[in-house]
Parts: C-alpha cells; structure tokens; sequence
C-alpha cells in the first residue's frame, strides 16, 4: 500500500483514508509528489531505450532521485516522500547493476506487490482484513471495529481491492518482466503505478467511511 510543506500532507497517502473527504492532490502528495514518484522511472525508460546502454540509465534516474532530495532540503520542506524514493531506486539501481539486466531495475517494485499480496490474502483468511488493520491504527480505533458486522464486512471489500490492484499489475508486468520488454514494462509501471493506487484508496475511503458516518451519533436538532 504507498505515501511536502503543505498543509495537504496530514491527508496524504493512506492518512487519506481517515479524512471526512477525499483528494487525489492530498492523496498522492500534489503534482510535485506524482513528480518525484514517476520521473525516476520514466527518466530510467526514456535513456535507456534511446541510449540502449544500461549504466547511463541508471545513472540519470539515480540524479533525478537525489536532486527531488536536493531541492526539498535548499527549501527546508519535508523530504520524507522524496527520501522514500531514494531507497526505492537505490534497490532498483542495486539489482540492474548487480544482474546487468535493465528489467531487473523494476524487479523490486515485483516482489512489493507479490508481498502486499500475500499480506492482503493472509489477512482475509484469518479474518484480520488488512485495511481494518491500517484504518484502526490511523484512526486510533484498535481493533474495536471487529465488534461492528458492517465495518468488518466494508473492510473485508476494501481489502479485496487490494488484492485486486496487486494482483493485476502482477498479471500485467510480470510476464513483460521476464519477456525483458523494458519498455513495455516501463509504461505499464506508470500507468499501474500512481493512478491506479489513487482510484483505489478512493474506492476503499467510500467503502471504510459509510459505516463509520453510519454509526454516528445523531446530534439533536438544538445543536445544528
């Protein structure tokens, strides 16, 4: 499951999900965070294909990376989310580097969503849907939501949401993966990546906030 100055970040990433209402911009961290999450990777795609060379590559989508770094550090705003995708390219650069093979830039981001699976699948069958998990957290709740039919069984749909993303950009990049259709995969990256998280923690905050307004305690009519 995913996460700048501005006030928007106390609802950005799955924070999101605790807010009375929804913002894709707050969500996914505004333009410049959809920037700092794509540019890496398309910039990697873009200079390999036109330089069919790995290592210059690797090297330009490393430089976008740290300079996301550079320039929230010489404007003093947060850097978690840029940091966040240091790490992530980092581990990319670590494998195509280590194999040679420019697919292997994208094999991290594979297994990520092969493990959020799984941790989705396994939640279900224990009864434990995950997004009841992570809500409960967020909003201080616990586990207090398991005593509620309607909050088990919204969590229980929303989790399956995200066995449905997860699984279909397996179905989707992983054949493209071991086809080493970088290209292909590349796109299918991007195209899978920010867009189709955001629609999907859209969908799970109307399915996990309806039961949460539903139990609402009514306030009189003096107090409106």
């Amino acid at each position: 499951m995913s996460e700048p100055s501005e006030p928007a970040e106390k609802n950005n990433g799955l924070r999101a999900l605790t807010g009375s209402e929804f913002s894709v911009a707050e969500a996914t961290g505004g333009v410049r965070g959809v920037a700092e999450s794509v540019a890496p990777g398309l910039v990697f795609v873009v200079v390999y294909l036109v330089t069919s060379a790995l290592t210059p590559a690797l090297v330009a989508a490393s430089a976008v990376t740290l300079a996301a770094v550079v320039v929230r550090l010489l404007q003093r705003t947060p850097v978690t989310q840029a940091l966040a995708g240091v790490v992530g390219v980092a581990v990319g650069v670590f494998w195509a580097a280590r194999s040679g093979q420019a697919q292997d830039y994208f094999v991290v981001g594979l297994w990520t969503n092969a493990g959020y699976l799984a941790a989705c699948l396994v939640s279900l069958l224990v009864g434990w849907p995950l997004v009841g998990v992570v809500v409960g957290l967020l909003r201080g709740e616990g586990t207090s939501w398991r005593a509620d039919r309607r909050l088990r069984r919204a969590y229980s749909f929303a989790t399956w949401l995200w066995v449905g993303m997860f699984g279909l950009r397996l179905v989707v990049q992983v054949p493209l993966y071991l086809g080493a259709e970088v290209g292909w995969l590349g796109t299918a990256r991007l195209a899978m990546g920010v867009p189709l998280w955001a629609l999907t923690l859209w969908l799970t905050w109307l399915l996990v906030r309806t039961p949460a307004v539903a139990r609402a305690p009514s306030r009189p009519p003096g107090d409106r």
